[in-house]
């Protein structure tokens, strides 16, 4: 007697996403956002560590995040010149953006 084994996949969402975690420098364009973020490498020959920073541009569809704070970005099909990346999710809310809401509430 012969017995097949089918194996059965867990349903896929797509290809696999580049992910990458920064802080939000720039929120002045509508629906955008400018991550940057720090990557840390070891010299080839020095080894020292070596801290480099790149700035990706990303889309905020409901403009939630603010200036400073810590987000997870995900790679996305290009969306215009510069922007090819998406908004994840915002991982850490930063004070000062906390701070900036409360100030035009004080000056009314």
């Amino acid at each position: 007697m012969t017995t097949t084994t089918e194996a059965v996949q867990a349903p896929t969402t797509g290809a696999r996403r580049n992910e990458k975690v920064g802080q939000v420098v720039s929120t002045k364009m509508q629906k955008t956002i400018v991550v940057e973020v720090e990557m840390r490498k070891a010299h080839n020959k020095y080894k020292r560590i070596i801290r480099s920073t790149k700035k990706f541009y990303a889309h905020d569809e409901l403009s939630s995040a603010r200036m400073g704070d810590v987000v997870r970005i995900r790679e996305t099909r290009p969306l215009s010149k510069l922007k090819r990346w998406a908004l994840e999710e915002i991982v850490r809310r930063s004070a000062l953006g906390q701070i900036e809401d409360a100030a035009p509430k004080a000056a009314n």
